[in-house]
């Protein structure tokens, strides 16, 4: 069941999206509300799962990881075990970032970030290729990222 927000929770749930950290205190300003009042909207947010987690944003390019790309990955057979196989294999890489089963002519898109071009093929032509069950692989890298919002629009 989907949880009615109205214009004070989107308010807040816009406010946590720019600054998780923001004190109670400073919310609740900037929200026109009372700190008990803005405290018990916020902990409501958190109990129905809107608010999933508070999280840092990490800068990729200061760790050192300045290639990203994205990779379309196709299996030979659509078999329950192959599937678990590899979804297994990719939740441990700390390579991939992202994995998302897909519709249409691919089964998985990866959204990858690697310190450099050569780690990035060594993961694409011998880790990606050794996994259970992959047939294709196929790789885009991101040459620039236009826009990139961590938030939800509200």
């Amino acid at each position: 069941m989907r949880t009615q927000l109205d214009r004070t929770d989107r308010r807040i749930l816009g406010e946590l999206q720019r600054d998780g950290r923001l004190p109670i205190v400073d919310l609740a300003t900037r929200v026109s509300l009372s700190p008990t009042a803005c405290q018990r909207r916020v902990r409501k947010l958190e109990e129905s799962g809107i608010i999933s987690r508070y999280a840092a944003v990490l800068s990729a390019a200061a760790l050192g990881r300045r290639v990203e790309a994205f990779v379309r990955v196709s299996i030979e057979r659509q078999s329950r075990d192959v599937t678990l196989a590899f979804e297994d294999a990719i939740r441990a890489r700390p390579e991939v970032r992202a994995c998302y089963v897909m519709t249409g002519d691919l089964d998985f898109l990866l959204h990858v970030q690697v310190a450099d071009l050569e780690t990035f093929a060594e993961f694409s032509m011998k880790v990606l290729i050794g996994l259970p069950g992959v047939k294709d692989v196929r790789s885009s890298l991101v040459l620039d990222a236009i826009k990139r919002d961590e938030g939800l629009a509200l």
